[in-house]
């Protein structure tokens, strides 16, 4: 016997609500944020030094930073990653189906 208190998953609900897609972007931004401040603190930089390293203002990193501004385009994810010595990877997978 089933469960009937079981239905369809948290994604499949998400793209039920056409939520998906911006649920996903913020949840990996907060992610790339986070990622960003792990390894700043690794390194011992400040946002000064990351900001002189990307060739950009302190505010601008602030915003990278940011776990709710979702603004932060992939040029500047590549410069925040370069300045870090690391890299950026971006790949697409399957999403909700349209009907």
């Amino acid at each position: 016997m089933t469960n009937p208190h079981i239905g369809s998953d948290f994604d499949d609900f998400l793209c039920e609500q056409e939520l998906a897609e911006e649920v996903t972007a913020a949840a990996l931004k907060r992610v790339i944020a986070w990622q960003i401040a792990e390894t700043m603190k690794h390194q011992n930089m400040t946002k000064k030094a990351l900001a002189e390293r990307m060739h950009t203002s302190r505010t601008a990193v602030d915003r990278a930073l940011d776990q709710n501004d979702s603004s932060m385009t992939l040029a500047t994810l590549a410069s925040a990653a370069r300045a870090l010595g690391q890299r950026v990877e971006v790949r697409l997978v399957p999403g909700c189906t349209t009907t």
